[in-house]
């Protein structure tokens, strides 16, 4: 597995959606029906538009489910570098079954995970020669976050947090129920003293309120430019400052022009489309 990919999150997801697959008993009617037991052929992985790549080892993993381990992946280029239409990424070689078998749940992750990895990297490519990140969200797909993050930053991105158990995020419905922000983020802190703290504000003032309590990382959330440089100018020097809410790729470098640290962008996960890529065998050698 590559660097910061959870192999043991591989695994559950891979089994999980070849088990939505197969069913009960798990069988693959039409390979079982039309190919050997025996037959063993070799295919590619062909990418069928440009972009980055992201998750061949989840795909190398649904190739050994399959074949028991004896499918050979023979990864031919990185994760994280761009391809052009028509590269081979990968050749498999096993029990054509088995191939056949994992092809579309190879595909249905190699794709999404490809696809954020592409979207994240044209977010990178506009915030290149200034200060600020582009910052995933939670808004991923259920079940799928772990290996959308790592696609994030196979794009150049940073991730955020993982859950809501590790880094406390007060929003607005948590300001409203405690009261106020500072009444929030000191029973937060009270409660879970070594857990980082980010707040959402959506006014110079609670930016400055936020600070005040003692919050180091705030989330400016549907601020306008010229209000983000004015809260850049009044703490900027005394918390990490993330715009967030609406960003789009066009103004992507306008808002990193205010000074902020990060731009955090729902949309890396929650609509970027796949990478088109397709699973071809080889003809057989007369």
């Amino acid at each position: 597995m590559d660097e910061g990919l959870d192999l043991a999150e591989v695994e559950r997801v891979v089994y999980t959606a070849l088990a939505e697959d197969l069913g009960d008993p798990p069988r693959d009617v039409t390979s079982e029906a039309t190919i050997p037991a025996d037959q063993v052929d070799t295919a590619e992985l062909v990418a069928r538009a440009d972009g980055v790549v992201a998750g061949l080892p989840v795909a190398a993993q649904v190739f050994a489910a399959t074949s028991g381990g004896t499918a050979t992946f023979d990864q031919r280029v990185d994760e994280g570098v761009s391809v052009t239409r028509g590269d081979v990424l990968a050749v498999v070689t096993g029990p054509t079954r088995a191939l056949l078998t994992a092809e579309r749940t190879a595909l249905n992750l190699l794709c999404r995970m490809s696809g954020v990895a592409t979207h994240t990297r044209r977010w990178a490519d506009e915030l290149a020669g200034t200060k600020a990140t582009v910052l995933d969200t939670r808004k991923t797909t259920p079940g799928l976050r772990a290996l959308e993050k790592y696609a994030v930053r196979v794009g150049g991105g940073t991730n955020k947090r993982m859950g809501l158990y590790d880094v406390a995020m007060i929003k607005d419905n948590h300001k409203l129920a405690a009261g106020s922000i500072t009444a929030a983020y000191r029973l937060v802190r009270e409660r879970f003293p070594d857990v980082p703290v980010q707040v959402e504000v959506t006014t110079v003032a609670e930016a400055e309120e936020a600070v005040q309590a003692g919050a180091g990382f705030l989330l400016c959330d549907n601020m306008p430019p010229e209000a983000l440089r004015t809260v850049v100018d009044r703490v900027g020097d005394r918390a990490e400052l993330e715009a967030t809410g609406n960003l789009k790729l066009e103004t992507a470098a306008e808002y990193a022009a205010t000074g902020v640290d990060y731009l955090s962008v729902g949309g890396l996960t929650h609509s970027s489309p796949i990478l088109d890529i397709a699973l071809d065998l080889r003809p057989a050698t007369p």
